[in-house]
Formats: structure tokens, C-alpha cells, sequence
């Protein structure tokens, strides 16, 4: 292969926000591009097809907060009158609904995000659906084909894989969920693990509607938490808990008088 056709091999591999130059073209024909001239206009290229960007959501009411500050793909959808903040990358065949506001460094990649939803610094969503309303993080992590439904809340370093997260429920604090289905209205409290994995296999979590999950639960699938039933904070579940019952699976408390004292004296002689 010659110099001059490896170059054209070249060129056409170029991707600007995502897409070839070829791309972009069919978008805005009524913009003369440059040829590429590897690796001499790159930049010139790239920024102007930042500014075509920069102005196409200008007219859907759509805020950018940081011009110089900001990735998104060419194939990515955004509605009207949302808010993207800055170091924000969407990236693939993402859509991004209407009223949508995307905090500083979030990142999301082929995933939906609904109308009206808010997603917190630092979050990050890829291959997930997040239906309207939701607000996620700061620094959750949703992955894996997850579904968060309507009205639902997903907190501080939570993780989410391969999960249905149900109508209003919520997971604020220091969270895993994975393998799951979860009804609507539960409340996962702080520090709550699905323990999904057996060292073979991924195993099935269901919860049912209106569950309370106590913070500090493990909950060993696979498992069934039934409707409106609660568990209380600090159990190792590892049967099902049937519907309207309360599930403990904790040891007893003991105090041991003046453990403490005994023990420093211990130390001084």
C-alpha cells in the first residue's frame, strides 16, 4: 500500500465526537467541511462541529454550562429544556428526555433517561433505562441492562446491575443491588447488599411491593422478600420472608461489665 492511500486509510478511521466526518456531513449539509488533513486540522475540525452542536441545542432550549467542557456523541439524543453541566459525556445511542438536568461529570453511555429526571455528580449509566423522574446519585452506578421506573430514587454510591428497581422506591446510601427484582414503594436502607453470587452462579433477588429493607442487611439469593414485609436492620437473610412479616436474622446483644477495665490493667502489669 502507498503512502498517500494508507493516509486515506487513515482519515476515513477518524472519528469526531464518535462519527466519521462523512457522518457529520450528511447532518449539516449546508456546511463546507475541510478535508482532513491528518493531523493538521483535527482540531479546526472538531471545534467547529462542537459550535454546530453548541447551536443545535441552543434552539431546543437545551444549557450548556461549559462549552469548552463537555462530550456528546453524535448519535445522542437530548430534549427540550435540559441542563448539561460541565465535563458531562454521553456517549452511543443515548436519549436524553426533556427537562432533563445532568450535574458535573456525569457519564452515561446506550442508555435512555427519562423526562424530568436528575441525575447527580459524578453518576455514571450505561446500557440502563431510567424512566421520568428519577433522581440518581451523586456517584451511583447503574449498569447492566438495569430499569429504574417512575419516581424512584438511587443515592449516594449506589450500584445497580442487571436490575428492575420499581415505581418510588428508593436506595439512598451505600447500596448493591444486582440480579433483582424490586416492587414499588420499598425502601432500601444504608449499607443493604443482594448477595448474588455463589462463587458459580448469579442468584435471583425479589422484593415485592411497600418492603422496608433495615440498613446493614445482606440478603442472600437467591431469595424472596414478600409484600409490605420488613427486615430488620443488621439480619443476614437467608430464606424467604413472607408477606405483612418481619424478618430479624441477627445475634442476641451482649455486654460484658467492665471488659475495658480488666483488659487496661491487663496491659499495665
Amino acid at each position: 500500500m502507498s503512502s498517500n492511500s494508507q493516509l486515506v486509510s487513515t482519515n476515513k478511521n477518524i472519528k469526531f465526537r464518535g462519527e466519521s466526518l462523512d457522518f457529520w456531513k450528511d447532518r449539516f449539509p449546508e456546511i463546507q467541511f475541510q478535508e482532513i488533513q491528518f493531523p493538521d486540522n483535527l482540531i479546526e475540525i472538531e471545534t467547529k462541529i462542537k459550535e454546530l452542536q453548541i447551536n443545535l441545542f441552543t434552539k431546543k432550549n437545551i444549557q450548556i454550562e461549559d462549552y469548552n467542557n463537555f462530550y456528546i456523541e453524535g448519535r445522542v439524543e437530548i430534549g427540550d429544556n435540559s441542563i448539561i453541566g460541565s465535563g458531562v459525556v454521553i456517549k452511543g445511542t443515548s436519549i436524553i428526555g426533556k427537562n432533563v438536568v445532568l450535574y458535573p461529570n456525569v457519564y452515561i453511555e446506550n442508555s435512555n433517561i427519562g423526562d424530568n429526571s436528575k441525575l447527580l455528580p459524578g453518576s455514571i449509566i450505561i446500557d440502563s433505562t431510567l424512566k421520568g423522574g428519577n433522581q440518581i446519585g451523586p456517584y451511583a452506578h447503574i449498569r447492566m441492562g438495569s430499569i429504574i421506573e417512575d419516581e424512584a430514587k438511587v443515592g449516594n454510591f449506589v450500584e445497580m446491575k442487571k436490575s428492575i428497581f420499581g415505581h418510588g422506591s428508593k436506595a439512598m446510601h451505600l447500596t448493591y443491588i444486582g440480579d433483582s427484582d424490586i416492587g414499588k414503594k420499598v425502601n432500601i436502607g444504608a449499607g443493604t447488599i443482594t448477595c448474588n453470587y455463589d462463587g458459580v452462579n448469579k442468584n435471583k433477588t425479589i422484593i415485592e411491593d411497600n418492603v422496608f429493607i433495615g440498613s446493614g442487611t445482606e440478603l442472600i439469593a437467591p431469595i424472596k422478600i414478600g409484600k409490605n414485609a420488613y427486615v430488620a436492620a443488621g439480619s443476614t437473610i437467608t430464606s424467604e420472608v413472607p408477606k405483612n412479616s418481619l424478618g430479624v436474622a441477627r445475634e442476641k446483644q451482649r455486654n460484658i461489665n467492665d471488659w475495658v477495665l480488666r483488659k487496661k490493667k491487663k496491659k499495665k502489669d
